[in-house]
């Protein structure tokens, strides 16, 4: 049986996508040029869209994104909405790794535990589901602030003081700074003792497809058993896990990302 796919709201999405941070404004021409339909049905469907609040008219025939989907993300990025799709890859990952995993979000100058799984084998650091992290010195909390915009991340150092946890602590800004950019380069953050001496971590971003990072991945656990060799194998498993995720979160068969991401 074909699958029962409604056109007119295909081409409804395809519309909405054509907002970019570059394109703010959209015009029922710019739709006609974009996607190859009529004026009169690019009018209709403009009109439909803000009928219902999903663009709003900014002036006569000109139209921007409205504040329905701010509305609708902040559904979506619940942090217990977040978690239930995330646990079970989280699951695998401890599976197939025997260790720790867990999921973060960033909230004020924290990363917060939303979800864990927990291997059988012994660790000496006990993350639970809401537990607050510090930033500068976590894989998480290094991963997530290489994700910041640059404004953002000039604030962090300016308002957060740094404790030294270990001798392995990033202590200096400029050191830290160097970090970020290796993390943002490389894709994953990696931390080395940094917190809590003899506990070895490595994270991945789990992102939108427009590239906005909405949640980290780890795995972590005693130096002498995360060894180079492990910290490969857990990245690689991750790596797979976000990018399972993020068919979980949109659909297998949901639109494909417009840069890549």
């Amino acid at each position: 049986m074909a699958p029962q796919i409604n056109g007119s709201v295909v081409k409804a999405f395809e519309i909405l996508k054509l907002f970019s941070e570059q394109r703010p404004l959209l015009s029922a021409s710019d739709v006609v040029a974009e996607l190859g339909i009529n004026a009169i049905t690019a009018h209709r469907f403009l009109k439909t869209l803000e009928h219902v609040g999903a663009v709003v008219a900014e002036a006569r025939g000109v139209y921007r994104l409205g504040y329905l989907f701010a509305d609708l993300g902040d559904r979506v990025l619940r942090d217990d909405a977040l978690a239930q799709v995330i646990q079970p890859h989280l699951n695998r990952v401890t599976n197939q790794i025997n260790e720790a995993a867990m999921a973060t979000v960033f909230r004020g100058d924290m990363v917060v535990c939303v979800a864990r799984s927990v291997s059988r084998r012994a660790l000496s650091v006990d993350i639970r589901v809401g537990s607050r992290l510090e930033a500068y010195c976590t894989a998480h909390g290094k991963l997530w602030l290489a994700h910041l915009p640059e404004a953002e991340r000039r604030r962090y150092f300016a308002d957060v003081r740094r404790i030294r946890f270990t001798r392995n602590t990033l202590m200096e800004e400029a050191v830290l700074a160097k970090e970020l950019e290796a993390i943002a380069a490389r894709g994953h953050a990696i931390n080395d003792c940094e917190r809590e001496d003899g506990i070895r971590a490595v994270a991945v971003p789990v992102r939108t497809r427009s590239g906005r990072m909405i949640a980290g991945l780890s795995v972590f656990g005693p130096s002498p058993r995360m060894e180079d060799a492990v910290i490969d194998a857990s990245r690689e498993a991750l790596l797979q896990a976000a990018a399972d995720i993020g068919n979980s979160l949109y659909g297998a068969n949901g639109a494909t990302a417009s840069n890549g991401a």
